[in-house]
């Protein structure tokens, strides 16, 4: 035993010395690698700088010998708005009185147009118009091409440059020349420039079902989601009468992904809503749900199109992903990003793509948008020629209508009533069709899930 003790010690010893020697050959090899690594980060460094240099000479060349004298100032502002350009659609610069305006936006009120847009290979696409604002009462639709202002072309322009273009006071008039999917020839759409108030949410009731249009996520979202959806449920008596409730986000631009954690969180008991990653591994951020859903479970359906964007993906990401909603309508508009807003001094600020957000499986909409459960085209809404009668559908006859017929003894009063109301129900639902498809399907589909769980 005593031997083996011996040995085991020497083996130890080894051990140690191995040990001993791995640490120096790791520090030999650690001091040969070093040079040429200090000297690569020295290149970068030295190229950095030389790369600076030659900005500064191409500035001091301008500012001198340019045919103009031109100012300092645009100068300086064009260069840094169009290093973000570079970037992303989403990154930019917005001096002073723009990022004014935006912090104005997020309160919920501002002048224009009511639209919002990006660019996309050198056109300005529209996002989405906002709902009851000028742009949408003239027409505008997600996805048009908006190529002149006042006859002047945008091409060539940057994004910023052609919303000052678009911008102006109120109550005056502005044409934008449109190219639009399925229409053959450009045309134009006169507008004229108001205040925007956008209500981000409004809240209605048809029959047992409460329909919330989440127009916007800005600082009164989530309170008048909240506080419309508690008063349409009081108003139909109570939890136990709700049928439930379609959140209508179609043409929505987002907005706060603060807004759209809490709207997300007003549905879901507990999980994951969304993560967000950046470039550094580990410096992203997971938002998880707190208990409490304001509809107790009752059944969910969401509405998105192409216009849905940014925070209402989020929404609809994170509760499809939690089987929380069918999602119905079109695939969203597949913005990703999320912008971080970082003020600069001298009053501007800079808006820079910092990390993409996942939806609680993992998934990334970022170009490819949310996919909805079920696909439903809005139809176009198709002129009606003035001098064409419209069609009056042909009248349909039942037993009812015969001369004679017996009568039904074996339903009583409250039957009858509850099967008027049942086809009341269906009328109001068959007209809403006309006015709007997608919405229509979706009641369709809440009033089916709500039989499926044997309420009334």
């Amino acid at each position: 035993m005593q031997y083996g003790g011996e040995e085991q010690e020497i083996g130890m010893n080894r051990y140690v010395m191995a040990g001993l020697g791995g640490v120096l050959g790791g520090a030999i090899l650690a001091t040969q690698l070093a040079g040429p690594l200090l000297a690569q980060e020295r290149l970068r460094s030295n190229s950095v700088y030389e790369q600076l240099d030659l900005f500064g000479e191409v500035f001091e060349r301008i500012r001198n010998q340019y045919v103009d004298e031109p100012e300092t100032a645009k100068l300086i502002e064009a260069a840094i708005n169009g290093m973000l350009m570079s970037l992303d659609p989403h990154s930019g610069y917005m001096p002073p009185d723009d990022f004014d305006d935006m912090r104005t936006q997020t309160r919920g009120s501002f002048g224009g147009l009511g639209i919002e847009v990006t660019q996309e290979e050198g056109f300005i696409k529209v996002v989405t118009p906002m709902d009851g604002t000028p742009a949408d009462k003239a027409g505008v639709e997600p996805g048009d091409l908006i190529t002149h202002v006042d006859g002047e072309a945008l091409m060539g322009l940057t994004l910023q440059q052609a919303v000052e273009m678009m911008r102006g006071p109120v109550g005056s008039e502005i044409i934008i020349t449109v190219i639009r999917d399925g229409v053959s020839e450009p045309f134009d759409l006169s507008i004229i420039r108001d205040t925007i108030r956008l209500q981000a949410v409004r809240v209605r009731t048809e029959g047992d079902i409460v329909i919330l249009r989440v127009t916007t996520f800005n600082e009164q979202t989530f309170p008048n989601l909240r506080d419309g959806l508690s008063e349409a449920i009081a108003d139909l008596g109570g939890m136990e009468s709700l049928g439930g409730v379609v959140l209508d986000m179609r043409n929505n631009p987002g907005g706060l992904l603060t807004q759209a954690i809490r709207v997300s969180d007003a549905f879901l008991e507990q999980g994951e809503i969304v993560s967000t990653r950046g470039r550094d591994e580990g410096a992203g951020e997971r938002f998880n749900a707190q208990s409490g859903d304001l509809i107790d479970g009752k059944p969910l359906v969401v509405l998105i199109n192409s216009g849905s964007a940014s925070a209402s993906e989020i929404v609809a990401g994170a509760l499809q992903d939690h089987r929380r909603a069918i999602v119905v309508g079109t695939r969203s508009f597949g913005k990703g990003s999320v912008q971080t807003v970082m003020p600069l001094r001298g009053d501007g600020a800079i808006r820079l793509t910092t990390s993409l957000y996942y939806t609680p499986s993992g998934r990334s909409i970022q170009a490819l948008g949310v996919s909805p459960d079920i696909v439903v085209e809005q139809p176009r809404r198709q002129p009606i020629e003035e001098d064409v009668a419209e069609e009056q559908p042909p009248r349909t006859r039942s037993e009812n209508d015969l001369r004679g017929r017996l009568d039904n003894r074996d339903m009583s009063e409250d039957q009858r009533r509850l099967m008027e109301e049942e086809r009341r129900k269906a009328e109001d639902v068959a007209r809403l069709r006309e006015e709007d498809y997608q919405l229509a399907y979706a009641l369709d589909i809440l009033r089916g899930l709500t039989a499926l769980r044997g309420q009334p």
